[in-house]
């Protein structure tokens, strides 16, 4: 007999127990052998059985019982002590020791155990010492052990534990405990095999996973969609060429999707950038043809209203808009893809927004990246006929500092921040997207990625998660995380069904609590996903 058989028959000999003794008939089944208070049963019947409604301590040993069912115990609420050995049931469900009280002490040791309810143990009040050694458990559930507060002594030697996500709970518990708790140790995954458990470290376990699921779809295509919060909450709007509008949604409450609130014409729209100042809200439209425009609100109530056209003779072909502020004051830098007009800053000049600057002419380019280097202001080109070219913010205007090499036919750039470096993500439409970290003085090259007819490589922060979009004309678009340990991109999931048709713009919204992703696509409609956090733990 092990430690917890000699236990009982210590408890027994305390209690003064004389073996001889037998209850009245009908109160000690066949196949048991009782004392005053005390029981101890060989190969008897399934439970429940006839005791003595007094009788504080039970044995099932090698016994014909094949589950633990609940309420197995309420005949025999007194009982401080129960101990299983050899017995081949395999299953304890909820509430098996239901009624049970008082139990102190519950030993169920070297028998067949596979699985054990979470709810198995509830209502055990005054458990003390706990012993579920020698079975088949590979896992315990979550809060088996919720509501224990009084154990002091746990055994969990000689189990097949797989030490994988499953048992991260248990890592976490033990040193809430003031409990002796022994654990053994894991029998997997291969690389822990042998491992002491209470040598393993939470921290090392990476049990949390997201998930990207259909949620909604908006019918038309689009270019790019931008992220703004107007009056407390979020709204979303979306450059629709083929609409020949901007158009603005938000969220329905009541519905629990997003709806139109307010469309903007702008026929040959490739950028509708949102800029909130105070109670006033203004609108770029970016166009190819017809001049972009400036639309605003000046109040909360009031519809949006073209209000200026702007810089006619410099953007003849604006190809990307983006917004960023410059010694207090906001600018917006429009990229011009023609070869007669001019990659331009605009910035605010009373009512509007007039040219400060003339950039890069002449050189084509498709995207512009305003970003934060050093404590300055930098603005980021890319452009059809050479490398990115890197300006930053001094005397009042934008001057190159560098460009970026090993980076030709480049389209479009991104960065994004993580543990205090500054990431450059580059999108390629053919060969290898790149992603690139600033040392101090340039952008070096982190990691390729294939490309097969990306214009978007878009990094994202939700949640706890940076992540990377590299959308594909010709293939699904890949969703990556970066993985702070490497310090680079791994593959996450790729986004669909619906799969995304010439995906051009991605951007996230939270609202009410859920997360969002839109992609805009140019040959298909916009699609949204919902963001969801698994806990592989659970």
């Amino acid at each position: 007999m092990g430690g917890a058989g000699i236990l009982l028959l210590l408890l027994l000999a305390g209690a003064g127990a004389v073996v001889a003794w037998r209850p009245p008939k009908g109160k000690c089944p066949l196949r048991c052998s009782c004392s005053k208070d005390s029981a101890l049963c060989e190969g008897s019947p399934d439970l429940p059985v006839s005791f003595s409604p007094t009788l504080l301590s039970l044995s099932l040993v090698r016994t014909g019982v094949t589950q633990l069912k609940a309420g197995s115990f309420l005949r025999i609420p007194s009982l401080h002590l129960l101990l299983f050995t050899s017995n081949s049931f395999s299953v304890i469900e909820d509430d098996a020791f239901a009624g049970l009280s008082h139990l102190q002490y519950l030993f169920i040791e070297d028998n067949e155990i596979g699985s054990i309810s979470k709810n198995a143990l509830r209502g055990l009040r005054s458990l003390t010492h706990l012993s579920l050694a020698n079975n088949h458990l590979e896992a315990l559930p979550r809060f088996l052990f919720r509501g224990l507060e009084t154990l002091t002594h746990v055994d969990l030697r000689g189990n097949p534990f797989q030490c994988d996500c499953r048992i991260l709970w248990l890592l976490q518990w033990m040193p809430t405990m003031n409990a002796s708790v022994g654990t053994g140790a894991c029998a997997g995954p291969t690389a822990l095999s042998h491992m002491q458990i209470h040598h393993l470290d939470p921290k090392t376990f990476k049990c949390r996973a997201i998930e990207l699921s259909w949620f909604q779809t908006v019918g038309e295509s689009a270019l790019s969609v931008e992220l703004f919060s107007y009056q407390g909450e979020p709204h979303i709007v979306l450059a629709q060429p083929f609409a020949s509008r901007c158009l603005i949604l938000s969220w329905d409450y009541s519905l629990q999707r997003f709806r139109p609130e307010e469309e903007l014409p702008a026929p040959s729209v490739v950028s509708c950038k949102p800029l909130v100042l105070g109670p006033s809200l203004f609108v770029l439209a970016a166009r190819l043809w017809g001049g972009s425009q400036l639309w605003a609100r000046p109040s909360p109530g009031l519809r949006l209203a073209p209000t200026q056209t702007l810089a006619p003779r410099r953007l003849l072909r604006p190809n990307d808009a983006e917004l960023l502020w410059l010694e207090g004051q906001p600018c917006f830098v429009v990229a011009d893809a023609s070869k007669a007009g001019s990659t331009t800053l605009l910035c605010r000049d009373g009512p509007g927004f007039y040219p400060h600057q003339s950039l890069h002419a002449w050189h084509r380019d498709t995207d512009a990246e305003a970003l934060e280097l050093d404590g300055r202001p930098h603005l980021l080109l890319a452009s059809a006929s050479q490398r990115p070219v890197l300006f930053h913010w001094t005397g009042g205007r934008f001057e190159r500092r560098t460009d970026i090499p090993e980076a030709e036919d480049v389209y479009a750039t991104r960065h994004f921040q993580a543990g205090g470096d500054v990431f450059l993500c580059l999108t390629r439409y053919i060969g290898d997207s790149m992603v690139m970290r600033w040392d101090g003085s340039m952008f070096r090259l982190l990691q390729q990625l294939p490309s097969r007819g990306a214009h978007v490589f878009q990094p994202l922060l939700i949640a706890r998660d940076q992540l990377a979009i590299l959308g594909s004309d010709f293939a699904f678009s890949q969703v990556l995380r970066l993985e702070p340990d490497k310090g680079l991109l791994e593959p996450l999931q790729e986004l669909g069904p619906p799969a995304l048709v010439a995906p051009r713009a991605f951007a996230h919204v939270t609202i009410a609590g859920r997360r969002f992703l839109f992609a805009a696509c140019f040959k298909g409609p916009t699609q949204i996903y919902q963001h969801h956090e698994i806990d592989l733990s659970a």
